[in-house]
């Protein structure tokens, strides 16, 4: 019987130690004074915020936009580094940006035919913006050059507590934790359901990156399976992914490191 107890015990502690994890590898670290770190383009250059001013930083150059008469920055879109979008969500307006920070359109929302309160803005493709209507509780687009805007789906229930988007899909999880997708033309899609997270970063149509009590974890909808990402800190402001790259933020210092998804 007691070795039958040993054996068991063992078991359990080899199991154990097979618990999935992903090992990330440091690759560079670099002082800074930011309040949030945003991330970086594809270009190599990085944005954060100071004060209420949006930073682009690359080497030795460092540009900067700042407009206080519309408030607090809600939002920054770095997907087409092009054709950065702002969102003042106090102001309800929505501001585009070229590769050096100079403004090319200023839309307020409020000025619409069709009334718009946006409590959510994208980048999607042409120069048309994704918008959430919290009036209609609606997704539609916007073409902001022509001031035109279309209702995409039916109105739906629930508050979006997190979001993404590309050109061509509006990604939300909702208050239950429950995840949507939204194609050009109004198809809504449920992805699945998604453990808690205090943030989160969506890195493929089934992958995310979240993090929870100082804790870094990979999941995937396909399986429902978490893997804890290992990169050594304890504490932690906010974090941001992009092809194979984790960086960390810590009000101080940007880390990043190499890591390989499953």
């Amino acid at each position: 019987m007691k070795k039958l107890l040993i054996t068991l015990l063992f078991f359990c502690v080899s199991l154990s130690a097979q618990i999935q994890q992903i090992q990330a590898i440091q690759t560079t670290a670099s002082a800074i004074n930011a309040d949030s770190f945003l991330g970086y383009d594809v270009f190599g250059a990085h944005y954060f915020i100071k004060n209420n001013v949006l930073n682009k930083s690359k080497e030795a150059t460092t540009w900067q936009y700042k407009n206080p008469a519309l408030g607090k920055i809600a939002r920054v879109d770095l997907q087409n580094p092009l054709k950065i979008v702002l969102f003042y969500e106090n102001f309800n307006t929505v501001v585009v940006l070229d590769n050096q920070l100079n403004e090319i359109q200023q839309t307020n929302l409020s000025k619409n035919e069709v009334p718009i309160v946006a409590t959510a803005v994208g980048l999607a493709f042409g120069n048309r913006l994704w918008i959430y209507n919290s009036l209609s509780q609606q997704i539609g687009l916007l073409d902001y050059l022509k001031n035109d805007y279309k209702n995409l789906t039916a109105p739906f229930k629930g508050n979006i507590k997190y979001y993404s988007s590309d050109f061509n899909y509006f990604q939300w999880i909702d208050e239950k934790s429950d995840w949507y997708r939204c194609d050009i033309y109004g198809k809504v899609t449920p992805v699945g359901k998604i453990p808690e997270f205090d943030q989160l970063e969506m890195v493929s149509d089934t992958d995310l990156i979240y993090k929870k009590n100082n804790r870094l974890y990979y999941f995937t909808v396909d399986g429902n399976k978490t893997t804890f990402i290992d990169f050594g800190k304890k504490t932690f402001e906010s974090f941001s992914y992009n092809a194979q790259i984790l960086s960390i933020f810590t009000t101080q210092e940007i880390t990043n490191y190499k890591i390989t998804l499953p």
